[in-house]
């Protein structure tokens, strides 16, 4: 049983090099009702929506991996966050590098509070245990989906011993997949159907049977692919309206997270729209808005542009409502069912299936006021959903870089735009602070 404040502590951990809080072992308050797991669980989201990988502010991916890749271009003077990674001088001594690492482990660590205080638990129902088991089964795979896809091998952490994950080493991604893949299997299984909450504010079962199915495309596992978007497709609703895709109450969403406070909205509204020309800090990249197929409805309402008179800049334009607002119109979307018709679509392509690949690509363009695709073969099909997902999913926590990785064109799409860009660069490098408190890490990644 883990005691509610070593798992509080967990929250202020920087990473995996800690010491262990003795002070903290013995006569708390032990995790003796689901109120208490509920605030625990609660808390991580309010993290993960505060700051890390799935952030909508200046430090999360959408700006990040969005400056990495060809969807951002920087502007401030100021040395931002951001600029290291547009200008692709990344370094191991890097603070924001180093502070994605830091969350990423802290919420892990979180997790695995969650997963060990309910299990055997004679406080919780065998249906509370397995529920809250599942969400943090969700999350822990979660979070490493994303670290092996920065960072390449990295540890996959499943306890909160401070001794034995002071001293762990990389597993190598295959593996690291496979203990993705499994804890994401008990989730499915663990899970409702539903959120409570009726604001998808909780992951469900088909949440986490989205991220599988994401998870066996990147491992090109094209059956298994097709298999689960299908449970997620059939299963969940179709915002028809274009407009209303990013709203909090949009029928495509899986999974999103509130604000922290009522009133307020997204910080990805913040962190994009520009409100003055020239740009102060970042713009939408024009190679971006240059992809979209005249007439397309995603330009119109998903793109904002400002002008000097002179010349005219973008930005994206997917959370509307800024600051100022007095009430709240939109959530952070961490999920959406429209990527699930893209990974479908790519496994059908892979597998063969034309014309039901066909389909799916033409229910995203329909919807974008756009006729259907005239891709025929396998090739034209898996160029056109590239396509697709370049002009649906920019600006949403990375998916642009790793799908430029995982289908081998980051160097001949940035080589061309990123100052040194080597094949290397498809890695970040592990902090420097990590290598040196656990040398079992290292070797550093290559190129760094």
């Amino acid at each position: 049983m883990v005691p509610v404040l070593f798992f509080f502590a967990l929250l202020s951990c920087e990473s995996l090099e800690v010491e262990t809080p003795t002070h903290l072992l013995s006569g708390e308050t032990l995790f003796t009702d689901p109120n208490t797991v509920e605030a625990a669980i609660i808390s991580i989201y309010a993290k993960m929506r505060e700051s890390g990988f799935l952030s909508g502010g200046s430090q999360g991916l959408s700006n990040l991996m969005g400056n990495y890749a060809d969807e951002i271009e920087y502007y401030s003077p100021n040395r931002l966050a951001e600029e290291q990674f547009y200008k692709n001088a990344l370094n191991p001594e890097d603070l924001t590098v180093t502070a994605m690492w830091d969350t990423a482990y802290n919420n892990i660590y979180a997790a695995n509070a969650i997963i060990e205080g309910v299990a055997g638990s004679a406080y919780f129902t065998p249906e509370e245990q397995a529920v809250f088991s599942g969400e943090a089964l969700f999350i822990r795979a979660l979070i490493h989906f994303y670290l092996v896809n920065l960072y390449g091998d990295i540890p996959y952490i499943t306890t909160t011993n401070y001794i034995e994950n002071s001293s762990v080493s990389r597993d190598p991604e295959p593996v690291v997949y496979e203990a993705i893949i499994a804890d994401l299997q008990k989730a499915v299984a663990q899970l409702p159907e539903t959120d409570a909450s009726g604001e998808r504010l909780r992951p469900t079962s088909y949440t986490a049977a989205a991220l599988l199915a994401r998870v066996y495309l990147y491992t090109e596992n094209w059956e298994l692919a097709q298999q689960y978007a299908s449970r997620v497709i059939d299963n969940i609703g179709w915002e028809p309206n274009i407009e209303n895709v990013f709203l909090k109450t949009s029928a495509s969403t899986l999974w999103q997270f509130s604000p922290n406070d009522p009133g307020l909205n997204t910080y990805e509204a913040a962190t994009f729209i520009l409100l003055s020309a020239p740009p102060a800090e970042r713009a939408l990249s024009n190679e971006v808005v240059n992809d979209f197929e005249e007439g397309d409805l995603r330009l119109a309402n998903w793109v904002g542009e400002i002008t000097d008179g002179t010349t005219t800049w973008y930005y994206p334009f997917k959370y509307k409502v800024g600051q100022g607002a007095t009430n709240t119109e939109e959530y952070s979307i961490v999920m959406r069912v429209e990527e699930q018709y893209l990974i479908r679509a790519e496994a059908r392509a892979k597998m063969g299936d034309v014309a039901v690949a066909q389909a799916d690509i033409n229910k995203i363009r329909t919807r974008s006021g756009l006729a259907n695709t005239t891709a025929s073969s396998e090739s034209e099909l898996l160029t056109a959903i590239i396509h697709e997902r370049r002009v649906e999913l920019f600006t949403e926590h990375g998916h642009r870089f790793f799908d430029l990785k995982r289908t081998n064109k980051l160097d001949a799409v940035l080589g061309p735009v990123k100052p040194g860009w080597n094949a290397s660069d498809a890695l970040l490098p592990l902090p420097q602070k990590e290598l040196v408190a656990n040398p079992n890490l290292q070797p550093q990644n290559p190129g760094y």
